[in-house]
């Protein structure tokens, strides 16, 4: 072989050692800080869904509060041992890997919470876990078969996995909590006029926890934009971050832990 084509060959090498290849929702997408925030990545997933959602992401209707349920129905049984059990399927259309990143992400609540998802057997309630067009949930438990969509090239991601389980065990977006006007401004002159309605306030029980900028259930700060300018402004600390998509926040955890008794 000639010093070129060497060289040649080492030059390739090095390009595969520096740039490997990897699917949608692979491996590496855990290890790699996902820096886009979360609704940015879910709304551009969800533009071609065919779904009426609230919220960016709530299957509709959606009659009930996150955190305020009517004889407690809508909310995931405790067992005899005192932990959660919310049975689940993974559709054979996610790749090894991809299945690997969703029981990562949901075994991150089993080590802070009392939540446990497990593998469906026989059980009549349960999320089945789809690749639907965009990412998106129900509010809570709603009896029988109900979907959570993670689009394969779009939805799975860490963060976003665990914000769409987050709303199926009951949980809302943290921007439209009741007290929400003492944290954030909305500015309505930026919002596109037919969304504004995603940015309705709910009647909340807030489990005497404080509102959380960090939380993984909080829009990004131009969510909905029509001029690209700030939907959303934290007061009285404008530059404060939100919309991050790491995973479960320290007060997420612990309002899990409040609204199922853990």
């Amino acid at each position: 072989m000639t010093p070129s084509a060497n060289l040649l060959l080492l030059l390739l090498l090095g390009l595969s050692q520096a740039l490997p290849l990897q699917e949608p929702g692979g491996e590496d997408e855990e290890k790699a800080p996902d820096t886009v925030d979360i609704s940015t990545r879910i709304l551009t997933s969800n533009k071609g869904s065919d779904e009426i959602l609230l919220e960016g992401d709530l299957l509709v209707p959606s009659t009930r509060n996150a955190l305020i349920c009517p004889n407690q129905k809508c909310f995931w049984k405790k067992n005899s041992s005192g932990l959660v059990t919310v049975p689940y399927t993974v559709s054979s259309e996610f790749t090894s890997s991809e299945k690997q990143l969703i029981v990562s992400a949901l075994q991150g609540f089993h080590r802070t919470t009392c939540i446990r998802f497990v593998p469906r057997n026989n059980e009549t309630d349960y999320i089945s876990v789809e690749n639907k067009s965009g990412c998106f949930s129900s509010l809570g438990k709603v009896g029988g078969s109900q979907v959570l969509s993670l689009q394969r090239y779009g939805c799975v991601y860490y963060g976003i996995i665990q914000h769409e389980f987050n709303h199926a065990l009951g949980f809302r977006h943290e921007h439209t909590r009741s007290d929400r006007d003492n944290y954030v401004t909305i500015n309505w002159a930026n919002i596109d006029p037919q969304e504004a309605y995603n940015f309705d306030k709910q009647v909340t029980n807030n489990l005497n926890t404080p509102y959380d900028y960090t939380s993984i259930m909080h829009y990004g700060r131009t969510t909905f934009s029509i001029n690209g300018q700030d939907t959303i402004t934290p007061i009285p600390d404008p530059k404060v971050q939100i919309g991050q998509s790491q995973g479960l926040s320290s007060w997420d955890i612990v309002r899990i832990n409040k609204l199922y008794s853990c």
